[in-house]
């Protein structure tokens, strides 16, 4: 007994410990963003009125759909053909902002720094700034469970990969959110809208609405703040290192774990 008690006040203590390097590390990233010079910043990304538009139309489309999609919630069972279908839009909306952006002769290797950094910088700094957001994200949890008793209802894409017996539909579930569920998304939240919205309003009011807009889209209230927290340490990542390329590594490796964790779940008390 006093060994368990032990054993937990030590738990506590090292995470309390892991929580302030965490907010230490980002804070110092934050500030660091903020103190570069205005002049500099604006030569990485440039966006114009004609993509502010489409942006706009798009994040109106996006909140229809999420206000939608949560009023059909329980009416629509989340299976693998949905899924597919999901996929096939996602990957419509993002080829058709790269051809706007192309039309418009907009560089998209340049505004998104996919080639600013190698492949081997942008993973080591991605599963870095991963491991100090989870301590972040696990006060977000916290809060929720405190604000929300009994919340335990679960993501629809996890459900099915919880319930499902078949491991092709497993392996369908682990590509889209290992391989393409981050690069459509961290395409579509990060580098376009928060590149649009950067450009007009600054980053930092730019980050907390694209997050805001990034939790929502999923529909599913208690991990709304997880996944808000989770948007922000994104957006941070991706300005700070100006290439997209770690952010996806971060949404990737993020949804690994995740999945990993519900697989096999003796790996880590739930």
């Amino acid at each position: 007994m006093f060994a368990d008690s032990l054993s937990a006040a030590l738990s506590g203590v090292l995470g309390m410990i892991f929580l302030f390097i965490a907010l230490a590390i980002y804070g110092a990233i934050v500030r660091q963003i903020s103190r570069r010079p205005a002049i500099v910043d604006a030569s990485l990304r440039q966006f114009g009125m004609a993509d502010a538009v489409f942006a706009f139309a798009l994040i109106a489309f996006l909140l229809f759909a999420t206000v939608s999609g949560a009023s059909e919630r329980r009416l629509v069972e989340l299976n693998s053909q949905l899924l597919l279908e999901n996929v096939m839009l996602e990957i419509g909306i993002v080829l058709i902002i790269s051809l706007f952006l192309t039309a418009r002769g907009r560089d998209i290797n340049a505004l998104g720094g996919f080639s600013k950094i190698s492949i081997t910088r942008a993973v080591s700094t991605g599963v870095v700034l991963l491991v100090l957001a989870y301590p972040l994200l696990n006060v977000a949890e916290l809060v929720t469970e405190a604000l929300i008793k009994g919340a335990t209802s679960k993501q629809n894409i996890v459900e099915l990969f919880t319930v499902s017996g078949s491991i092709k539909q497993r392996v369908l579930i682990i590509v889209f959110a290992v391989a393409a569920a981050p690069v459509i998304e961290e395409f579509l939240f990060r580098f376009f809208l928060y590149g649009v919205l950067r450009h007009y309003f600054g980053w930092v009011a730019a980050a907390i609405f694209n997050a805001l807009l990034f939790a929502a889209v999923h529909t599913h209230l208690p991990s709304f703040l997880p996944l808000f927290v989770l948007g922000i340490c994104l957006t941070i990542a991706y300005e700070w290192s100006g290439s997209i390329l770690v952010s996806m590594t971060m949404h990737s490796l993020f949804n690994a774990a995740s999945l990993t964790l519900l697989a096999f779940p003796e790996l880590l008390p739930q």
